[in-house]
């Protein structure tokens, strides 16, 4: 027999409220009277000043203090509205549903995980079932059902995780494991406990089943997302989570396969657990960012490239680093042997996309690298991002900007190293690429001078083609004119050595 609860919340001590005081009365606020003397017998009479009323003195206002004692209480919220908030406010794309109970379902694989690993109560069993996730449709019905093998939930789990709105069974985890001494997962990606109720945004209810790892009693969790939810005892069910959606009408083309591939392939491709729809894989592809540069063969970034750049050449550079500050990075940047502005197509996007413990987090993310970088393909992966509760954006744009800086200046040092390893490929990139350089030195006021340095020009002691940079023209100045630099501006060489100025320049010796 089920009971009907009515959700609750977790407040926040930190967080603050205001309450709208009574309507003031109206008051007529007093006015100085003024007089003015008008002359009867003579029209050229002087007119006599206004005089004013002098305004009555007030003594001076009490100040205000405390007086009694003083009792704690805890914010309100009703629960309905928060709920809609949260399903219907928060979340730009309706499809971002799908991620976050994926994410869910990985975060649930990584707890069992650690439990079998630590063998907490015996709970490592010989027979337990594979670590998956497996996704099933019925578009008749219009239903999803997503079930993974995970660690379970008991009666108390389903009401505090999922009768309780901003509580977040991961972060808990974490903590546990901290006080623990033990080395927390990289892996867990659940944060603000809000995550679930994105599914309400499509669904018109939502059933979970659950059992708990080593427990042999299953519970049914049902809601429409109305402010409460109905709690049973359930026979026949797994260990793990079982999550099953029914559509809103108007939302049944989330029960379309097509659709459901598109939307994991975007998202969650590269979650660290197998992921099925109706028995089929599909994140067959691994996060190679999240390993060492070593660990990584060349087949595995051109494989991975043309996914990510969606393109089916090889890349012309790869760029593969990590660094501790000012936040955790893992990062891949490939250069592409070709572009498609050169051609007169628009303005590309960014090609760079932003991850989070391998969540996609923001696509071709625009403030990841300055503009003039957007031939760069690849992905940023950071465990320690800020993100906001709809992990769409960042929290903190200070960070967001030294981040960036971080990015650019290393990205700006690698293409350095290639120009001093092999010359003649790099000059193969500038006459590629050398208008996006170009532009950076002329946008970009922080990197302007290191990019300066990656520019390559035709010059009258080389031959055609052999382009020189801004320090081989330094090395080989003459005394007479080591603090300037001699330039013509031309749209070709040809055009710059026809040009009349340039007799005067050889006239000069120049």
């Amino acid at each position: 027999m089920s009971r009907r609860l009515p959700m609750s919340m977790m407040l926040s001590r930190a967080a603050t409220a205001t309450r709208l005081s009574a309507a003031a009365r109206n008051t007529l606020a007093r006015r100085p009277l003024f007089t003015r003397m008008l002359s009867t017998s003579s029209s050229d009479k002087a007119e006599q000043p206004p005089v004013a009323e002098a305004a009555p003195e007030t003594a001076a206002a009490p100040e205000a203090a405390v007086v009694g004692e003083s009792s704690r209480m805890e914010f309100q919220a009703e629960t309905r509205k928060l709920l809609d908030i949260v399903t219907n406010s928060l979340y730009t794309d309706k499809e971002v549903f799908l991620r976050e109970l994926i994410s869910n379902a990985s975060d649930a694989l990584e707890k069992r995980r650690h439990r079998e690993l630590t063998d907490e109560g015996g709970s490592a069993q010989g027979d337990a079932p594979e670590m998956s996730i497996s996704l099933t449709i019925d578009s008749d019905a219009g239903t999803l059902t997503i079930a993974d093998s995970g660690i379970g939930m008991s009666r108390e789990d389903l009401v505090s995780n999922l009768g309780t709105i901003a509580r977040s069974g991961s972060r808990n985890f974490l903590q546990q494991v901290a006080e623990q001494g033990a080395a927390a997962s990289t892996n867990v990606i659940g944060q603000f406990g809000v995550g679930f109720y994105s599914v309400f945004m499509v669904a018109d209810h939502v059933t979970v089943f659950s059992r708990e790892m080593g427990t042999e009693t299953g519970h049914c969790w049902r809601s429409s997302g109305d402010g409460s939810y109905e709690l049973s005892e359930a026979a026949n069910v797994s260990h793990g989570t079982t999550i099953v959606i029914k559509f809103k009408e108007e939302e049944k083309r989330f029960s379309q396969k097509y659709t459901i591939e598109q939307n994991i392939r975007k998202y969650s491709n590269f979650v660290g657990f197998p992921i099925t729809l109706d028995g089929d894989r599909l994140n067959t592809i691994d996060a190679i960012w999240m390993k060492s540069k070593n660990e990584v063969t060349a087949e595995q970034h051109k494989e991975f490239f043309r996914y990510v750049a969606q393109e089916f050449t090889d890349p012309r550079f790869t760029f593969h680093f990590s660094a501790d500050a000012p936040v955790s990075i893992r990062a891949i940047f490939y250069v592409p042997h070709s572009h498609m502005e050169k051609w007169g197509m628009a303005r590309q996007d960014p090609g760079v996309n932003l991850y989070s413990r391998k969540v996609l987090i923001q696509p071709k993310a625009d403030k990841l690298l300055p503009e003039w970088m957007r031939f760069l393909k690849g992905v940023v992966d950071s465990e320690d991002l800020p993100l906001n509760i709809s992990r769409e954006t960042m929290q903190d744009s200070a960070l967001m900007r030294k981040l960036n800086s971080v990015l650019s200046k290393r990205v700006v040092k690698f293409l350095s190293d290639e120009a001093k390893r092999d010359e003649k490929v790099y000059l193969e990139f500038f006459q590629e690429f050398g208008q996006y350089i170009k532009e950076g030195v002329c946008s970009d006021f922080e990197l302007k001078q290191d990019a300066a340095k990656l520019l390559r020009f035709e010059s009258t002691t080389a031959e055609r083609g052999e382009l020189i940079s801004l320090d081989d023209y330094i090395a080989r100045m003459v005394p007479e004119q080591e603090e300037t630099i001699y330039y013509l501006a031309a749209p070709s060489r040809e055009s710059a050595m026809a040009s009349a100025y340039m007799e005067a320049c050889k006239a000069n010796n120049v």
